[in-house]
């Protein structure tokens, strides 16, 4: 029988420990959108895509991210060493997923753009590739996030072996990567400096036809 959506168990790790150090003091997580934080924006979006579980690793201004998420059906998992780099925050946010699942997205906390649609679509490419073991998309030749991985892989990324999530990671693993070459931005997106913020408040401005 082939896996699909219905039979395949999702589970979602949502980075948001970083410093933000290009939005010149403030922290892109906590920026508005729409009358709430960016963080809370992209963890609705997650959820809203019927991901199983999903951990919200918190470092910088920690509680200020809690609070932004509190109400809302997920973990917050600390990671006291977000300083360390990306790596430490993905570890640590795997290690803390309770539940058995099949396939973990890595997901930035600051996808502005991202719709619940664009992981579903990342979820049926996973199961439409069962020979690769881990999903990137791109844009215009731009890698994008969020990525998808089996959960095979879950232990050693918990250890800090394997690396998922890092720039390098289709060219440690190039056999086990499928690059997807998404028809829209959304993947590709983020909001790490001022500009960038006012780029996207812009287009979202506009009508929806026109963010497609």
């Amino acid at each position: 029988m082939t896996a699909d959506r219905s039979t395949t168990r999702f589970s979602a790790v949502v980075l948001a420990a970083g410093q933000s150090s290009r939005m010149e003091g403030a922290n892109k997580l906590l920026v508005d959108f729409g009358g709430e934080p960016l963080v809370r924006r992209t963890v609705r979006t997650v959820l809203a895509a019927g991901v199983q579980e999903t951990v919200v690793v918190t470092g910088w201004q920690g509680r200020e991210i809690t609070r932004a998420v509190l109400d809302l059906p997920v973990t917050v998992q600390p990671n006291l060493l977000w300083e360390d780099g990306q790596m430490r925050s993905v570890a640590a946010g795997v290690a803390a997923l309770a539940q058995a699942t099949d396939a973990i997205f890595v997901c930035p906390g600051d996808l502005p753009l991202l719709r619940t649609e664009d992981l579903q679509e990342l979820m049926d490419v996973y199961l439409a590739h069962p020979d690769s073991s881990i999903v990137i998309p791109r844009f215009g030749g731009e890698r994008g996030n969020p990525i998808v991985f089996a959960a095979a892989y879950a232990p050693e990324v918990a250890a800090g072996r394997r690396l998922i999530g890092c720039r390098r990671l289709a060219q440690q693993y190039p056999e086990e990567t499928f690059w997807y070459d998404a028809a829209h931005d959304r993947f590709t997106t983020d909001c790490d400096t001022p500009e960038a913020y006012r780029r996207v408040l812009e287009r979202l401005a506009q009508p929806a036809e026109a963010l497609t």
